[in-house]
């Protein structure tokens, strides 16, 4: 099936020589707007976008993305995965936003499977690329791609410092990389914190140039993303909140009747089977009672983040952390206190404005009966550069 395309002659002959090399595995279905994503996503060279094609198709035969709309998502990741569609851009491309702050992937994680996680992402992407095919049909080519909003505002890096998140975080982005090309017209990045430089810095390890030469990002400057956001959008498409007319019956400008804003998962749904899923390497030790120990850890840059993420095994224990100066006077940079890590992991990061000796502190000294066993992992991740506008 063909559709009416403006290709130049080496791309068209590119494209009928990647039809003859996936002539065995293709379906009716797939048009030549559908081969071109491949081909583009591998510049145009048609053996390189055949092992791309062959390689999806095998992973949507594993993960059963044909008949993903019979899987049952949970009732949590329904209810707390934040996103939505808000309408249709000026091409009749569909507008999805997404609050990423209210992403709790820490508590998704400890009431759902990574496996669950990375279904209910290839629901939504199915869905979102079938009313792109119905509104290319509508309105043309430019209505065949996503037009996205991730708001960034109260993001927080903290809970990504747990191995687990950051995980899922990267197996979703290689996931759609690998197996959704060329489906991002626009991807607005607003109200990105500084500390989001650090994040972003390495989620675009696993993006192609194609998916990043579509992202804008911009900080918490509301009068200029709002403009570059409505030269795109029309604002009867577009939730007030972010400079449109769109609210709620009730006045929400966020449109949370069809944007779902995610949240803090409930406790109530954690399960005890989060462990055996999301598997974490930590160091083990046991503080005796009576005792403390202080981990020193050098950084040797200024803006390097000191993260840390641990547990305990059945009983609290007192947790902070102190900065040693040249002349050897300590300050708390983390009050010292009682913490509840036999109950969560505590998952935490600070910056370091300066070069310096920092000690991680495991304070069990008010124990004198029982010893503590702490599982953690401490890292020194260096700093990168501040958030910066990517538009002209």
């Amino acid at each position: 099936m063909s559709t009416s395309l403006n290709l130049l002659d080496n791309q068209r002959f590119a494209l009928m020589k990647f039809r003859r090399l996936v002539n065995d595995v293709t379906q009716p279905h797939h048009d030549d707007r559908f081969l071109l994503r491949w081909l583009r996503a591998r510049n145009w060279n048609p053996e390189a976008a055949e092992k791309m094609l062959r390689s999806s198709l095998e992973w949507r035969k594993q993960w059963d993305a044909d008949k993903i709309e019979k899987w049952n998502q949970p009732q949590v990741l329904h209810d707390y995965l934040p996103h939505g569609l808000s309408g249709f851009d000026k091409d009749g491309a569909p507008v999805v936003i997404i609050p990423f702050a209210g992403f709790d992937v820490y508590g998704i994680l400890h009431a759902v499977s990574r496996r669950d996680v990375i279904m209910s992402l290839i629901k939504n992407l199915e869905n979102y690329l079938n009313l792109c095919n119905e509104q290319a049909k509508k309105h043309g080519p430019l209505a065949g791609q996503v037009t996205v909003i991730f708001d960034m505002e109260g993001f927080n890096l903290k809970q990504y410092m747990w191995r687990p998140a950051g995980e899922v975080i990267i197996n979703m982005l290689q996931m759609y990389e690998a197996n959704y090309p060329e489906i991002l017209k626009m991807c607005y990045i607003i109200n990105a914190p500084k500390m989001f430089a650090f994040a972003f810095a390495i989620a675009k390890k696993f993006m192609d140039a194609y998916t990043l030469s579509k992202i804008q990002i911009f900080k918490a400057d509301p009068p200029k993303w709002k403009s570059a956001i409505l030269e795109l959008i029309p604002r009867d498409q577009l939730p007030a909140h972010f400079g449109g007319t769109l609210t709620d019956t009730d006045g929400n400008p966020k449109l949370a009747s069809k944007i779902c804003q995610g949240g803090k998962v409930p406790k109530e749904f954690y399960t005890a089977e989060m462990d055996k899923d999301n598997p974490t390497e930590y160091t083990a030790v046991t503080v005796r009672k009576g005792d403390k120990l202080e981990l020193n850890v050098t950084t040797s840059e200024e803006g390097s983040l000191l993260s840390w993420d641990f547990r305990t095994d059945g009983y609290d224990i007192k947790f902070g952390i102190l900065k040693n100066d040249t002349s050897g006077t300590k300050t708390e940079i983390v009050p010292i206190k009682k913490v509840t890590a036999h109950q969560l992991n505590e998952i935490g990061i600070v910056t370091c404005d300066m070069p310096a000796t920092y000690s991680v502190v495991f304070d069990n000294s008010y124990s004198l009966v029982r010893n503590k066993k702490i599982h953690y992992s401490i890292r020194v991740i260096p700093p990168s550069e501040e958030v910066k506008d990517l538009t002209p």
